[in-house]
C-alpha cells in the first residue's frame, strides 16, 4: 500500500486513528502511532476562542513530542470562527487541520455543528473556504454519506469539498441519522472516492486485516480510518499494515506484551491528567483492553474500585499474570 500525500505531508501507512471524541487524546494518540498508525487525528477542539484557554482545550491542543504529521480536528458551524480556530491550531503546532462534519451526537448537531452542516452545501462550501483561505497548511474533511438515507448527499459534498481547496477527504459510511447502526455502506464511499481526486479515507466498520483489504477493494480509496476497532486494540494498526504489505497476519500479542501495551498506556494518562483524573479516564480504557478476555465483567467491577494509581495499575498487572497462559503467543 503506497504511503499517502497530503500537501507536504507524507501519511506512511495511509492508515489512521479516526477522531473520536473522550478517546483520541494526546496518550491514545501517541499510543496509536507507535503501533503503527500513519496518522492520529486529535478528538474534535472548540472554534470557540473563549474556550481555548480551559483546562480539557490545553489538553487537546497539547502536541509537545507528537510524531508529525500532527493533525488536529475543529468543530463549529460559523466559517469566520472555524477560520480563526485553524490560525490558532496553526500556531500550536499542527500540520494539518481536519474539519468536522462527521459527528452524529446530538449535542454537536444541535448547535448545528459536525454532521448537521450536511443539511446545508452553501454553508460547507464557505465553511471549507473559509478555514483553506485562513492557514497554509492543508485542510482535510470528515463527512458522513449524507443525513439520513433519503438525503444521501455526500458526493456533492465532496465536490464543493475539493473545489473549496479541501487537501483530503474521510468518509463514514452511514448518515447521521444511522450513527453507528447497521453496516456501513462502502458503495457510497466508493461512489464519493470516484467523484473527486483527491486523497479519500474510508471509515467505518474496519475491525480486522482482512476487512481492511476487502474495504480497500470495495471502495478505490487510498487509505483508512479505523474508530471504535483501536479502543482496547491500538495494535491494530500494524496488524492491517503487515497484512496489506504481505498477505500474511501477524502473530497476535502475548498476554505479556498486552500487559505491558496497557501499563504504559495507563501510566501516560495518569502522567498527562494527572492522578485523580488520570484513573478515572483510565477506566474506559481498561474496559476495553478486557472486553473480549475471559472474566471480563469481574476484573471491570473490581478494577473501577481502585481511586489510585498504585491500586489500578497492580490489579491491572495482577489480571494479566492470571490470563498469562490463555493467549496464543507468537512463534
Amino acid at each position: 500500500m503506497r504511503a499517502m500525500r497530503i500537501g507536504p505531508c507524507t501519511i506512511d501507512p495511509p492508515i489512521g486513528l479516526a477522531p473520536m471524541a473522550g478517546v483520541t487524546d494526546k496518550p491514545f494518540r501517541l499510543l496509536c502511532k507507535r503501533l503503527g498508525a500513519g496518522i492520529a487525528t486529535t478528538e474534535m477542539t472548540t472554534s470557540d476562542a473563549r474556550l481555548w484557554t480551559t483546562r480539557k482545550s490545553l489538553q487537546r491542543m497539547d502536541h509537545a513530542g507528537e510524531a508529525a504529521p500532527v493533525s488536529v480536528q475543529i468543530a463549529g458551524y460559523d466559517p469566520a470562527m472555524l477560520a480563526q480556530a485553524a490560525r490558532y491550531n496553526a500556531d500550536q503546532g499542527a500540520q494539518l487541520i481536519d474539519i468536522n462534519m462527521g459527528c452524529p451526537a446530538k449535542k454537536v448537531c444541535n448547535v448545528y455543528s459536525g454532521s448537521a452542516l450536511l443539511q446545508d452545501e452553501a454553508l460547507v462550501a464557505r465553511i471549507c473556504a473559509a478555514v483553506v483561505a485562513a492557514v497554509d497548511i492543508p485542510v482535510t474533511l470528515k463527512i458522513r454519506t449524507g443525513w439520513n438515507r433519503d438525503n444521501r448527499n455526500g458526493v456533492r459534498i465532496a465536490r464543493i469539498a475539493q473545489e473549496s481547496g479541501i487537501a483530503a477527504l474521510a468518509v463514514h459510511g452511514r448518515t447521521r441519522a444511522d450513527l453507528y447502526q447497521g453496516e456501513a455502506e462502502y458503495e457510497t464511499i466508493a461512489a464519493i472516492k470516484q467523484s473527486v481526486s483527491i486523497p479519500v479515507f474510508a471509515n467505518g466498520d474496519v475491525d480486522t486485516p482482512q476487512k481492511a483489504r476487502a474495504v480497500l477493494d470495495a471502495t478505490g480509496c487510498d487509505g483508512l480510518l479505523i474508530g471504535r476497532a483501536a479502543q482496547g486494540r491500538p495494535w491494530i494498526f500494524r496488524e492491517i499494515a503487515h497484512y496489506l504489505a504481505t498477505g500474511k497476519l501477524l502473530a497476535p500479542p502475548t498476554t505479556n506484551e498486552v500487559c505491558e501495551i496497557l501499563c504504559g498506556h495507563l501510566t501516560a494518562l495518569y502522567s498527562f491528567y494527572g492522578e485523580v483524573a488520570g484513573v478515572r479516564i483510565a477506566r474506559k480504557h481498561l474496559g476495553w483492553y478486557a472486553k473480549d478476555r475471559p472474566e471480563n465483567s469481574a476484573f471491570r467491577a473490581v478494577v473501577n474500585k481502585a481511586e489510585s494509581v498504585r491500586e489500578q495499575l497492580r490489579l491491572t498487572r495482577d489480571y494479566f499474570a492470571a490470563l498469562a497462559d490463555t493467549l496464543p503467543r507468537a512463534a
